[in-house]
């Protein structure tokens, strides 16, 4: 039995060695997850709070996720170097969850992109045409047309028929150049039209989510695929630690 022992104690350290390495990039992704929902709260806010309904939870999701991984990294190296099987086959069975919600995730941006496009859609219409300057989804619609250089859905002509427009005319949101756009110039009719951008924000917010979709599902597949390879690692090595301490006894 003895000479069985000595041949698992490289196999053993191996795992170890791959397993710390992977915990060790898992632990950065979950930084990178925490970074990018505090990203998206402070930069991606306005532009979340007009595709969905009511205020987006996804920065705070990425965050609590960020979070966790970040925890459960510093688990499964914990895990690793004491070589509990136990320790090891809780990490696992996290890595296996992470792997199922990550792929789910990736799966459902990819096949409802076109619907995420309808929404935003829907919901960009409806707060051009109830804009006020005022509230929190009338600051977004300005905040997407300064940021993206466009005006209004289609164009700037969608502003006509909002209820702002009758009395203050297009949002200086949309002027290309603000100290060249004056109030009595965006209420005119034909002067108006010349001092905003000629683009709309729909096509602009839309040709982003059409091109990098694929790009997104791919990274969240990718990232969810390499759960699968830690979780075999962490399984593997709490065979061969549980198979030793067996021989041992």
């Amino acid at each position: 039995m003895a000479p069985r022992r000595m041949d698992t104690k490289p196999v053993i350290t191996c795992l170890k060695t791959l397993l710390i390495v992977y915990s060790i990039v898992f632990w950065i992704t979950g930084l990178i997850l925490l970074a990018v929902g505090v990203w998206g709260k402070l930069m991606l806010g306005p532009y979340l709070s007009l595709i969905a309904e009511n205020s987006t939870n996804a920065p705070y999701v990425l965050i609590g996720t960020g979070i966790t991984i970040i925890i459960f990294g510093l688990f499964g190296c914990s895990a690793t170097c004491r070589g509990s099987p136990w320790m090891l086959k809780l990490y696992a069975m996290f890595l296996s969850l992470v792997f199922l919600a990550e792929l789910i995730a990736g799966i459902s941006g990819f096949v409802f992109r076109h619907e995420i496009k309808g929404n935003f859609l829907r919901m960009y219409s409806d707060a051009v045409q109830h804009y006020n300057s005022q509230d929190e989804r009338s600051r977004a619609v300005d905040h997407v047309q300064r940021s993206l250089k466009c005006c209004g859905v289609f164009n700037y002509t969608s502003w006509i028929s909002s209820e702002y427009y009758p009395a203050s005319g297009i949002p200086a949101s949309c002027c290309i150049t603000l100290a060249d756009c004056n109030p009595l110039d965006l209420r005119n009719a034909t002067i108006g039209p010349t001092k905003v951008h000629q683009q709309g924000c729909y096509k602009l917010v839309t040709s982003f989510i059409e091109t990098n979709m694929g790009i997104i599902a791919g990274v969240a597949f990718g990232i969810a695929f390499s759960q699968l390879i830690g979780m075999l690692l962490a399984c593997g090595l709490s065979r061969f630690i549980t198979a030793n301490q067996y021989e041992m006894v």
